[in-house]
């Protein structure tokens, strides 16, 4: 041992994989960039205690709207509270924070893929390099136009950052919106169909049409959101859902319910008006049932799915007499409620209203109980938590797991349904209500709903028809913000609701961005 030694460069390390702009140099690296970038996006539905505060955070996006209130007090969802109770939201509040933070760092890791993948030395294809570049511009036209909906003006950054920064200032709107523009269009233009992805959640053209669709109604170019939908709808690779399919095809149940049960939502499971997935994979189903023990596989990470049976599910269990289970969606928390506008807001006979689609009606389920069987009332039950009707779009139950620890259900970001309604939005803005009545008729259709005539057809009308087709999958604040109807839709409709004002159409920009902004004045929004 005395006499053994080594030279000191056998400390020198080699690095045999890394992930930094250095490495950005074959094709695998930038494909994996890529999905690194959807991985970053799906942050957004799957924040839990650990990693944003609480899982009150979709809670945000939903109520203090006309769609849905709190029915959690402070100390349980302090995170939403803001979002209902308009005079606590303020440039410190940590909704407004996470946002901020995670469209730029989407847009960061974006600009690294767009620098690099045009670098010399480089012997892509222009195909290659091309499709690359496209998804990388989508993505960050993906998080300026989350920027530019929710505070308007905001520093342009189009190269990546290497080092600390701290002189932003912010672009006007409208230089916003012509980069968000320029890159959906390129993206659009070079990106593949969406059976020729790679990996099936990455962008494809349709998702850049339908994005460029949602910026030029933003915008006021409502003739090329209508043209960006015509595309889609016309391409004959979406269908709406019109027949039964997929994994409860022969038992009970509807044609616009198949569509968000476990196991039908991706392309590849029959759903072909789906445009967007994200795709939740169970840990258990790809580590040969490890399940939830699988965070012990991997100190110091922390395998999160969606948050939103949590979030729409009601506490159902916590009446003596029921047990959690599959056909009652599993388990929930109560997080928020649907209004009494949202339950009313349905005529007789319309599909989406179906026992399917929402549960109004629940039974006890425990054969040991009593009242087995019987319809859960009277005055023990403490609707304002644990019964109170809910959608069942995000019912997902695991008999490995019935405490509901994980949820790995998919998301369905757009579809073809929504396609619709944008259509008619833009229709309806260039005085064409005949033409918006009929685009608003082929989704009504599908709902077993009543046509609409053109002289029904109003702004109002249409956000009234996006609640009811889109229930607990759009983000209404964002809607509400883009068409800035906010303040006047929830007049009437929302509940709980306290000092909304005008002010609330845009979000503060984060105090710790403008503390940290020590070189230039970061500007907030009026009101904050």
């Amino acid at each position: 041992m005395l006499i053994t030694s080594c030279k000191k460069s056998f400390l020198n390390e080699t690095a045999y994989s890394e992930f930094t702009p250095q490495a950005l140099n074959d094709s695998l690296s930038f494909e994996a960039s890529i999905v690194g970038i959807q991985s970053q996006y799906n942050l957004w539905n799957t924040q839990e205690e650990d990693a944003n505060g609480d899982q009150g955070f979709l809670c945000a996006w939903q109520m203090g709207t006309d769609i849905a209130y709190n029915k959690s007090p402070d100390d349980l969802d302090p995170m939403a509270v803001p979002y209902t109770n308009y005079e606590k939201l303020t440039s410190n509040d940590v909704v407004s924070s996470f946002v901020y933070r995670w469209a730029y760092d989407i847009i960061n890791n974006a600009n690294l893929v767009i620098a690099n993948i045009g670098k010399p030395g480089l012997t892509f294809s222009s195909g290659f390099r091309n499709r690359i570049k496209a998804q990388a511009m989508f993505y960050r036209g993906l998080g300026y136009n989350y920027l530019a909906t929710l505070y308007g003006g905001v520093p342009i950054i189009t190269a990546p950052l290497t080092a600390p920064k701290t002189d932003f200032v912010r672009a006007s709107l409208a230089q916003v919106n012509s980069l968000i523009i320029s890159d959906l269009t390129f993206a659009e233009a070079n990106l593949p169909g969406i059976d020729q992805l790679k990996v099936t959640e990455t962008p494809h053209w349709a998702m850049a049409a339908q994005l460029l669709a949602e910026v030029d109604l933003r915008t006021g170019d409502n003739a090329g959101a209508e043209a960006e939908c015509n595309k889609i709808i016309n391409s004959g690779l979406f269908t709406l859902t019109t027949t039964r399919y997929g994994v409860r095809a022969g038992q009970s149940g509807d044609a616009y319910s198949d569509m968000f049960v476990y196991g039908n939502e991706r392309r590849s499971q029959g759903n072909h008006e789906a445009i967007w997935v994200e795709e939740m994979e169970n840990p258990a189903a790809v580590t040969n049932g490890s399940g939830p023990d699988i965070n012990n596989m991997f100190p110091g990470y922390r395998f999160l799915g969606s948050q939103h049976r949590r979030v729409w599910g009601c506490r159902y269990y916590n009446e003596p007499g029921m047990l959690i289970c599959d056909s009652l969606g599993g388990r929930g928390i109560s997080r928020m409620a649907l209004t009494y506008y949202v339950l009313n807001l349905y005529e007789p006979g319309d599909m989406r209203n179906s026992q399917y689609s929402i549960r109004r009606h629940f039974y006890y389920n425990d054969p040991t109980s009593a009242q087995y069987g019987q319809l859960v009332a009277g005055p023990s039950v403490d609707t304002n938590r644990n019964i109170v009707p809910k959608t069942n779009k995000w019912d997902q139950f695991d008999p490995n797991d019935t405490f509901g620890s994980q949820d790995f259900k998919d998301v369905i970001v757009m579809r073809l349904g929504e396609t619709y309604l944008l259509k008619a939005e833009a229709q309806f803005n260039q005085g064409n209500s005949q033409g918006a009545a009929t685009t608003l008729n082929v989704i009504r259709a599908r709902a077993n709903a009543s046509p609409v005539t053109p002289d029904k057809v109003s702004m109002d009308f249409i956000l009234d028809e996006r609640a009811r087709e889109l229930i607990a999958e759009e983000n209404r604040r964002m809607t509400l913000m883009r068409t800035k109807t906010l303040v006047q839709r929830v007049q009437g409709r929302g509940l709980k609701i306290t000092n909304i004002s005008s002010t609330n159409l845009l979000l503060p920009i984060p105090q710790s961005e403008i503390d940290l902004n020590k070189d230039a004045k970061l500007t907030q929004n009026p009101g904050y």
